[in-house]
């Protein structure tokens, strides 16, 4: 998602209406801009490394993620160009329910200051139209046990809770 060529297959991309905002794909000068919202939050600020410069680990990822054709990482921007929110989705091809692909919606952030706004529903009704373009029959995403509100958030679009999470961290 990251690169050019992938969101720019959504003519609609760079005219969302609603909020006063365009979506886009990321691009590495974005990278500080995401990990800083991914940081905004109880979760994140135990996991996330905000410096300046920013840990070259953070680039080496993008650019993987820049490079994966079935990923697609995107941000939204205000009409400064300041980068207020961001998104992943990844397209998976599976052989459950009769071969369907599914897309995997990751990694939702507004800036703290941002929010409210609609950006965050402008970006995630972004990917379920992504995904259904990309031939996928279901959308899931994953959200921590004690992030209700995003929980309430996901559910207003729509969302239904489904499955059990579990993790394990290396």
């Amino acid at each position: 998602m990251p690169n050019a060529r992938s969101a720019s297959r959504r003519s609609h991309d760079a005219a969302m209406t609603g909020p006063a905002i365009a979506i886009r794909p990321a691009r590495r000068d974005d990278v500080a801009a995401i990990v800083a919202m991914l940081a905004d939050d109880h979760l994140g600020r135990g996991r996330e490394r905000v410096e300046d410069p920013l840990p070259e680990p953070y680039y080496a990822a993008f650019e993987a993620l820049a490079c994966a054709p079935h990923i697609r990482m995107v941000v939204a921007h205000d009409e400064s160009g300041r980068v207020v929110g961001c998104l992943q989705l990844a397209v998976l091809p599976g052989l459950s329910s009769q071969g369907a692909s599914r897309g995997i919606i990751e990694d939702v952030r507004v800036a703290s200051d941002c929010r409210s706004r609609g950006i965050g529903e402008a970006l995630v009704r972004w990917a379920i139209a992504e995904a259904r373009d990309q031939g996928c029959r279901l959308v899931e995403l994953f959200t921590h046990g004690s992030r209700v509100d995003a929980q309430r958030f996901y559910a207003r679009l729509g969302f239904q809770p489904s499955h059990v999470g579990m993790t394990m961290r290396f």
